[in-house]
């Protein structure tokens, strides 16, 4: 086995908490819309059967880009994949945001699941990559805990910013989360 050189605590910790981050803020998405649905539902004039495609096109999207996570990742290099996929989460996020019809809130939360699907994968082999073996369990467990807190913030969020502000607002909420990760992931 090749003995692999670990970085400093610090950076480790710096590392180690923007993957968390990446993870939580993907895993709260996969939440957060669903209180805000009857509110886009009317400001787009869909019927509900219309207006759940908000919350399935993300779910398929994830699914399915989730596997070549791990292909671009070898091709392109780990921190590259997770920037654009960050970034990318971040600008469909607007998108989302920013819609006025149907049509283009699903494109961008297709958009956003896609782009958004290497997050967790990514996070995991990263931590992976700082932690010593020893360490393995503790990572993981702190991993975990942004991946599973993730959702169930999501709901109490998006009807606190449904409420206080608007419905745009459970997808605008990424935009400073993304722009902090952003620069954690340069600095990592």
């Amino acid at each position: 086995a090749v003995s692999q050189v670990q970085p400093d605590p610090a950076r480790r910790l710096l590392i180690v908490g923007s993957t968390v981050l990446a993870s939580m803020m993907f895993a709260v998405d996969t939440t957060i819309a669903n209180v805000a649905l009857p509110n886009m539902q009317a400001s787009m004039s869909a019927s509900q059967e219309q207006i759940i495609w908000v919350i399935t096109s993300y779910m398929i999207a994830s699914a399915i880009a989730t596997p070549l996570s791990s292909w671009l990742a070898s091709r392109f290099g780990r921190k590259r994949v997770r920037l654009v996929s960050v970034g990318g989460f971040v600008l469909s996020s607007v998108a989302c945001g920013l819609a006025t019809d149907l049509t283009t809130a699903v494109l961008a939360r297709t958009l956003q699941g896609i782009t958004g699907a290497g997050m967790v994968p990514l996070s995991q082999a990263a931590v992976i990559d700082v932690t010593p073996p020893e360490d393995y369990g503790k990572a993981m467990a702190f991993l975990g805990l942004g991946t599973m807190v993730g959702p169930m913030i999501g709901p109490t969020l998006g009807g606190w910013l449904t409420e206080a502000f608007s419905w745009r607002w459970v997808y605008f909420i990424n935009v400073p989360i993304g722009a902090i990760l952003l620069a954690l992931l340069m600095i990592g």
